[in-house]
């Protein structure tokens, strides 16, 4: 909710070291000088915000010099020469320091052609309403608020829209399309209806967008509370298809024979919002997302069980390298924990819906490894049946298989187990080379302990080894 802030209220919240110093050394130089953008929006939403934006009309990196001087010991001081932006970290702060400026844009470039300007030609390049409020901080003016395009309006009609004409300011930077919905995602605003008709109409332009700049935003936006409000926008003004042509996949029912499927994309944005509820953990909400991305891909039609996606947690998994690449997300231990989690979200609920079995629970913490309650979250998570009954005994039996996951732990050790008899050992018992047969006996000896037909330990394997092996016709050399 916003509150509302006076000047005598802005004037207190501004009460601070760093703001009177900011003040003092700006009038000592003559400039124009305001605190601008989030910092200010966040004051009258309440929102907490360490970063904070300061623009002059002058020279930003002149400003931010001599605060930095001010400060003295303590004060971290960053020139960005080629930007015309200086940042002073000072504990726990980061105040970046700007000159107003005004903007041209090339039709293939986001990058503009920048000119010094006044406040307001600096408010008008402003992405939206909500991020152009000023306060002064000059002593003369200290506190006074400059809302051009009431913003503060727009905040209490919680609404995105932007300050000049929508279709310019997203034709001239397409990310401003993505930071858009994210805004209304991170605040659970709505995108006023111009602005929202604009975003259909200029979605081809993304393409200018590189992808890790893409990549970020949806990061963002997979973070808030609700992520699923983001994706429903993102898929509403058609940017879906263009940056995620996987997940826009499976939007939509097929009927046959009068027989429907799920909506898999609205089923997908329900999970990932129970995922949310349960922890902040970016990964594990990127497997929710992509845990049925295989299904596209695998639906078929039987006219004796109707609609299948058999496998689709494998075909799915097979994906995710190729999307990381291409979405630019990290190819390294992210990639490989959303892509096993992937694989194995269907294991839980199958063993859930038959009888709970040693057997089957020792295979999963086997496979799962460190990673089993992330995927016991991410199954209970897919639970998203209408039918409560039904809802009620997976929940049950999951229950069921956490209990058995902590006592067969405790028993037999499985989570990320190697077999105690190893293939060195193997291969010298039977004065073998590595080969078929070494291979052979190691997964044996493994299997057998996943079974419960040997305990974990090591005299057992190796007996049981010694019998494999007879069967097998070889003979112990030593």
């Amino acid at each position: 909710m916003m509150r509302e802030l006076t000047r005598d209220d802005l004037i207190k919240i501004l009460d601070k070291k760093i703001f009177h110093l900011i003040s003092d050394v700006a009038d000592e130089l003559g400039m124009e000088c305001y605190v601008i953008g989030g910092y200010v929006r966040d004051l009258f939403l309440e929102r907490p915000s360490k970063d904070i934006d300061v623009v002059t009309v002058g020279s930003g990196i002149k400003l931010a010099r001599a605060l930095a001087e001010r400060l003295g010991k303590g004060a971290h001081l960053s020139v960005f020469a080629n930007f015309g932006t200086a940042q002073v970290k000072y504990k726990g702060l980061e105040v970046e320091f700007v000159g107003a400026r005004k903007e041209s844009y090339t039709h293939d470039s986001r990058k503009p052609v920048v000119e010094n300007g006044t406040l307001e030609d600096d408010q008008n390049r402003r992405d939206f309403t909500i991020n152009a409020l000023a306060v002064c901080l000059n002593k003369q003016r200290f506190g006074e608020l400059v809302d051009p395009f009431e913003g503060l309006y727009d905040m209490e009609d919680r609404l995105i829209r932007t300050p000049l004409d929508p279709d310019i300011t997203f034709s001239d930077d397409p990310l401003r399309m993505m930071r858009c919905v994210r805004f209304a995602t991170q605040l659970n605003f709505y995108i006023e209806e111009e602005t929202f008709d604009a975003l259909e109409r200029n979605k081809e332009r993304i393409a200018i967008i590189s992808k890790e700049r893409i990549a970020d935003e949806l990061n963002k936006i997979m973070l808030t509370p609700t992520p699923s409000k983001g994706f429903v926008e993102l898929s509403r003004c058609g940017l879906l298809p263009l940056i995620f042509p996987e997940l826009a996949a499976m939007e939509g029912v097929t009927k046959m024979n009068g027989r429907a499927h799920k909506d898999n994309f609205y089923h997908t944005l329900e999970v990932l919002d129970n995922i949310c509820q349960k922890t902040d953990n970016l990964w594990l909400r990127w497997a929710a997302l992509l845990h049925d991305i295989g299904k596209p891909r695998t639906k078929r039609y039987d006219p004796q069980i109707g609609w299948t996606f058999h496998n689709h947690n494998f075909i799915g998994a097979k994906m995710i390298p190729d999307i990381f690449r291409k979405m630019k997300l990290p190819m390294n231990e992210k990639m490989k924990y959303v892509q096993k989690l992937v694989e194995l979200h269907m294991r839980p609920i199958v063993i859930a819906d038959e009888e709970v079995t040693d057997s089957a629970v020792r295979r999963l913490l086997f496979e799962a490894g460190d990673d089993i309650e992330d995927l016991m979250m991410l199954c209970e998570a897919d639970i998203t049946s209408k039918n409560a009954v039904r809802k009620q005994k997976f929940l049950d039996n999951f229950k069921l298989v956490r209990e058995k996951l902590v006592d067969l732990e405790e028993r037999d050790r499985i989570r990320n187990f190697q077999p105690p008899v190893t293939g060195e050992e193997i291969m010298a018992v039977f004065g073998l080379q590595p080969c078929r047969e070494v291979g052979s006996l190691k997964s044996a000896i493994k299997d057998a302990i996943l079974d419960g037909v040997v305990p974990n330990e090591h005299d057992a394997a190796y007996e049981f080894m010694l019998k494999r092996a007879e069967k097998m016709g070889l003979e112990p050399k030593c």
